[in-house]
């Protein structure tokens, strides 16, 4: 296969420039696509041609496959790169760009199909020999037959819609007098979700650890992993801040889930970038969770300890050339987090917050990597994920990463709109979650907004600096009105000018 020549990215946001940035590092030419109200977005003009999709919402624009295909078609672009979500797992995508002669730089359609479905993900990896928590080879809708299994596993057990995704159409139920009702909303809610009313009833692991395994795959046969990211950090199922390596995981466990990984993956002919989910219980016993068939919105993690650029690798794949290196080679170094920095309000139940980027200053530094689809005076619209940026910090090791983060963070400012920089930063001071002594529940059970106005770093004298600023600032606004309207100069512009002169005199 020839190389790469010109890639559309089929996405929008920060994802949208990080695989731009990679693709104008290896010579690839780029193309975005837009809706109506990413019509000023920074991906449009970062890249070298610009498509209008014409709409504004998801379903009228980056859902759209017949869109998407003849703008690869009309651009001459030679392969479509999805990012994540949108139609990043759609095997019928995929399917209808090889149809258009346009590669996908992802896994085959069939890989993607084989993992869409829970129900057939767990059957398949049943068959592979991957472990997967115990519960129902098939989908429930009878209560009397969920009741029967779930006495069998014991409670507390997980109902889980089978075409599910994005923690949607999940349930845990505790006791069996709850059974039936749950059952019934589980359905009615994955039927209105995802057009699919099949539920499958799973153990449900208290006090779990979400981990996951990065794996990489070529057509010619070769997978590796590299290594684990740890995501328990979540808020309703939804990943916030993400690290690796995990403090949970052993040696021998990291050896151990990288074996499953790999072989899950070749047990469906993966090819490309994908993510092998794990959940851990307390005492250190995994499962296998899902594979998300795509590149991962936590990737910089895995990029900041391996040094490897994932969006390139996925490009050699796609390109059909070999892994560029093996197991063996694979090194590990140092300890990176990454922060997913939104457009959401933590004082108000992270309500979504949209309007205009007043203000932007991202911190730099050793360690800091700002992955951004923003800038000052961006307008941020209501119809899309409020995911801004990322905020991804490496160190030596976790204490060192913490110590940056924290530095970063109070560098960082976005004014004009609430974002949940003040909720990492009440997480950065958490001993617990110095510790490593957390699990998926820990936002929802210690977080209180109410702490977050009550950062201790900020010092008194900070706020009353900014208070007299401020007067000081509607002083001279009034000064200077006022002396327009006398049709007199102001006196501030009088003793600038003055100072001036006087300095060029003794120049």
């Amino acid at each position: 296969m020839p190389p790469l020549r010109k890639v559309l990215v089929a996405n929008r946001g920060e994802i949208a420039m990080r695989v731009m940035r990679t693709a104008r590092k290896l010579g690839i030419a780029t193309v975005a696509v837009y809706s109506e109200p990413d019509r000023q977005a920074p991906h449009v003009f970062f890249a070298d041609q610009a498509l209008p999709l014409g709409g504004t919402s998801s379903a009228e624009t980056y859902l759209r496959i017949d869109k998407l295909v003849e703008a690869a078609r009309r651009a001459g672009a030679d392969a479509v790169h999805p990012g994540y979500g949108f139609l990043s797992e759609n095997p019928a995508f995929a399917e209808a760009l090889s149809e258009a002669g346009v590669v996908f730089v992802g896994p085959p359609a069939s890989a993607m199909a084989a993992m869409g479905n829970k129900l057939r993900a767990r059957a398949l990896m049943l068959a592979a020999g991957v472990r997967v928590i115990p519960g129902s080879e098939g989908a429930v809708s009878d209560p009397k037959e969920a009741a029967r299994l779930a006495k069998a596993i014991g409670f507390p057990v997980m109902l889980k819609a089978a075409a599910g995704g994005g923690g949607k159409g999940m349930r845990v139920v505790r006791s069996a007098d709850q059974l039936a009702a749950a059952l019934n909303a589980t359905r009615e809610e994955a039927g209105k979700a995802f057009a699919d009313e099949s539920v499958f009833v799973e153990k449900y692991i208290d006090r779990p650890r979400h981990i996951e395994i990065q794996v990489m795959a070529d057509a010619h046969g070769h997978c590796i992993h590299l290594g684990e990211r740890e995501c328990s950090i979540q808020r309703r199922h939804q990943k916030v801040v993400e690290e690796s390596p995990s403090p949970f995981v052993t040696p021998a466990m990291r050896e151990a889930m990288g074996a499953m990984a790999v072989q899950a993956a070749q047990a469906v002919g993966y090819e490309g970038a994908g993510t092998v989910e794990f959940i851990a219980d307390a005492e250190r016993n995994f499962y296998f969770l899902e594979m998300n068939t795509r590149l991962q919105v936590e990737h910089p993690v895995t990029e900041l300890i391996t040094g490897l650029d994932l969006v390139g690798l996925q490009f050699q794949v796609a390109a059909g050339e070999p892994l560029p290196l093996t197991q063996a080679q694979v090194a590990r170094r140092g300890w990176a987090m990454e922060f997913r920095i939104y457009a959401e309000d933590p004082e108000r139940g992270f309500l979504p917050s949209t309007g205009k980027i007043q203000r932007l200053r991202a911190p730099a530094g050793p360690g800091v990597r700002h992955d951004s689809g923003i800038y000052e005076k961006y307008e941020v619209p209501v119809y899309y994920d409020p995911l801004l940026s990322k905020l991804v910090i490496s160190g030596e090791d976790r204490a060192d990463t913490i110590a940056r983060a924290r530095q970063a963070f109070q560098e960082f400012v976005i004014a004009g709109i609430k974002t949940n920089i003040p909720f990492h930063q009440w997480l950065l001071r958490q001993p617990r979650f110095a510790a490593g002594d957390f699990d998926t529940h820990f936002i929802d059970e210690h977080f209180r907004s109410e702490e977050i106005n009550h950062d201790p770093r900020v010092p008194a004298v900070a706020v009353l600096a900014a208070v007299l600023a401020y007067h000081q600032h509607a002083r001279r606004l009034n000064f200077d009105e006022a002396a327009a309207r006398d049709g007199q100069p102001s006196r501030w512009r009088h003793t600038a000018r003055r100072e001036a002169v006087a300095r060029r005199g003794q120049a």
